[in-house]
């Protein structure tokens, strides 16, 4: 069966909604909530950075999660684009389908 996978991806808000269609558009994710706004603190070039960032939560499989990064990374702002892929230990079985439908190549 297929796995599903949780993604957790920052950007700044003023790329937040573009990301999330695409990525949903070019069915690379079932789904993606937005969450704004969160404040992260992180080390960039020997300091540390603070920005409010908006948070996406992405729900796609392990089959693209391949093209998914490699989409953010063209798609996204920062030089270095959080993405994190989380694979989801217990799916009710319903969403686990649905998100492989709608994240697949035979649509």
């Amino acid at each position: 069966m297929a796995e599903l996978l949780v993604g957790l991806i920052t950007t700044p808000p003023k790329d937040a909604e573009r990301i999330a269609r695409t990525l949903v558009e070019e069915r690379l994710a079932a789904c993606v909530n937005i969450i704004c706004t969160v404040k992260s603190y992180y080390w960039w070039k020997d300091e540390v950075q603070v920005d409010e960032e908006c948070l996406l939560i992405v729900k796609t499989t392990r089959k693209v999660a391949d093209r998914l990064i490699n989409r953010v990374k063209e798609v996204h702002p920062y030089t270095v684009p959080e993405v994190v892929l989380l694979p989801a230990e217990r799916v009710l079985e319903e969403y686990l389908e649905w998100a492989v439908r709608e994240t697949s190549d035979s649509r």
